[in-house]
């Protein structure tokens, strides 16, 4: 299903590729490959497709105002049905695509395809054999024809059945398709909690999308700032309360040690993505509905003026 939902997704995108501002080609090998934000424009539409294809189809995406300060920004929100399958089996940004001097995240159904990462050996339910499969890779360079056909030699298809989707950090795109991660970056933080991903029943979240900067280092910064301190979910389970407090307090961002500094510093200082507390990549505040008790629990805190000082809005406090 996740297959069949983001290559249609993506067929969408081809075909409004003119008004939507994006730009398709067929790669030697067969592959389409569709820049959604690396040369091309993009737009808020093509943010919301892209997104809506890293959760395979099982997700909704929307994008609003939202006030921040004196401005008004924009806002990613995300409704997420089978959240187990949409956000860690698809959406989660979990596959490190790597050949020669090219590398990008990559996002989408084609990771349960390819199952290469330690994830699915956690959760091999997540697998799921392509046909047809799509690949969204955040990068300030397009993939080639070499990178698709690794990626699809890793799926198992042909390379005329692959698509990948490109955008920059800091393009429209870009920025929307993190910001409406929401969701996805709670149960991960959750499954690195060891609570049971499948008492998960839906989710929703809200984050505002970060302006977009040509800087790649600062828009890491921005993109993450947004979920850091600005984005909100709220899931919906089936567990016992005691599960749920036993995790409450750990899955803001606010329960790492280094939550209250922007993410760039961070970074700069860590001078290693990986180096900095993992603790920390989890949205600002976090609610549980517990549908077998009717009990509803929340932790966290936005940060208003944090996100102000990344988005370079200080003076409008």
């Amino acid at each position: 299903m996740i297959h069949r939902n983001a290559d249609r997704i993506a067929g969408e995108m081809a075909a409004r590729a003119p008004e939507i501002g994006v730009a398709v080609t067929a790669l030697p090998c067969g592959a389409r490959l569709i820049d959604a934000g690396v040369a091309a424009a993009g737009s808020c539409e093509a943010g919301r497709l892209y997104a809506e294809a890293c959760l395979g189809g099982l997700g909704r995406v929307a994008i609003g105002p939202r006030r921040l300060g004196e401005a008004t920004i924009f806002e990613a929100r995300v409704a997420v049905d089978a959240p187990l399958q949409a956000c860690m089996g698809s959406q989660y940004a979990g596959w490190k695509v790597q050949h020669g001097k090219f590398f990008a995240m990559g996002s989408g159904p084609a990771r349960a395809a390819a199952a290469a990462e330690p994830l699915f050996e956690t959760w091999p339910s997540l697998r799921r054999r392509a046909d047809r499969t799509v690949l969204l890779l955040e990068t300030g360079v397009l993939p080639g024809d070499e990178v698709a056909t690794l990626v699809a030699g890793r799926c198992g298809v042909a390379a005329r059945d692959l698509t990948l989707v490109a955008a920059r950090t800091g393009s429209l795109a870009g920025c929307t398709q993190i910001a409406a991660r929401s969701v996805e970056t709670a149960l991960h933080k959750l499954m690195e909690l060891k609570f049971d991903l499948t008492t998960v029943i839906a989710g929703v979240g809200a984050c505002p999308i970060a302006p977009g900067i040509p800087d790649p280092l600062l828009a890491i910064g921005r993109t993450n700032d947004a979920v850091l301190y600005g984005a909100e979910v709220s899931l919906w389970v089936a567990t016992d309360d005691r599960a749920i407090e036993d995790v409450l307090e750990r899955v803001p961002s606010s329960a790492s040690k280094e939550h209250g500094r922007l993410f760039h510093d961070l970074f700069r200082e860590h001078g290693d993505f990986y180096k900095i507390d993992p603790m920390l990549f989890s949205p600002a505040r976090v609610t549980f509905i517990n549908a077998r008790t009717g009990r509803v629990f929340a932790a966290g805190r936005t940060d208003e003026a944090l996100l102000l000082r990344s988005f370079g809005l200080a003076g409008s406090a």
